[in-house]
């Protein structure tokens, strides 16, 4: 296979193809994305992505990689060490809120490949490795609260993560049908603040239910 052009930022030409190639995947999914396309959205050619990635497959992977490693980044540089607990939750469910509202291409990515019963995440080590960091920053957090009386102490921290997930990922993965049957866009920016101060109250009142 030939080699890239000399002249070629490596790291420039890998991010380029894996934005392209992140929205191909995100609007047709795995079977429907072609690489062709992919290259002609591209300075590059197939030949060119083949050498980078290897294969169809390994380029899938390395977006969803690069995606999941982007929210799992943003939560563990969460500087909430110096918030009382109930604000330091609020501000960890805010930032998934913010995150998936602003990234609506990494939901899709996240639907696709439950379709494809995560075939494709179990593959790759980097994505498996990414289950405890992910948790740390939460875990740190319940554990403030149970020490300072404010929490409940029978809460697993991936529940939590799970109701802040299913929330956020609900809105952006499901605004048309919702809106199509019930007439209301989730994604509307005069609901916005509702529905971002409700993911809060939510995780607040949950954690503080005796």
């Amino acid at each position: 296979m030939a080699e890239p052009d000399r002249g070629r930022d490596p790291d420039r030409t890998r991010a380029d193809i894996l934005d392209v190639a992140t929205a191909e995947f995100a609007d047709k999914g795995y079977a429907g994305a072609r690489v062709d396309e992919i290259a002609a959205r591209t300075s590059t050619t197939k030949r060119m992505i083949y050498y980078y990635f290897g294969n169809k497959e390994q380029l899938y992977i390395a977006v969803l990689e690069r995606a999941y490693t982007g929210i799992r980044t943003l939560e563990q540089n969460l500087d909430v060490e110096h918030l009382d607990p109930v604000d330091a939750i609020r501000q960890l469910a805010e930032l998934t809120f913010d995150h998936h509202e602003s990234h609506p291409d990494f939901v899709r990515l996240v639907s696709i490949e439950n379709i494809h019963r995560a075939e494709h995440i179990a593959q790759s080590s980097v994505l498996t490795g990414l289950a405890n960091p992910a948790l740390d920053v939460l875990a740190r957090i319940l554990e403030r609260g149970r020490r300072a009386g404010i929490f409940r102490d029978d809460v697993d921290p991936l529940d939590v993560h799970m109701v802040i997930s299913a929330f956020c990922v609900f809105r952006t993965a499901n605004r048309h049908t919702f809106n199509a049957i019930f007439k209301r866009d989730m994604l509307d920016p005069d609901t916005r603040d509702h529905y971002r101060r409700m993911l809060g109250d939510l995780v607040v009142a949950h954690l503080t239910t005796r």
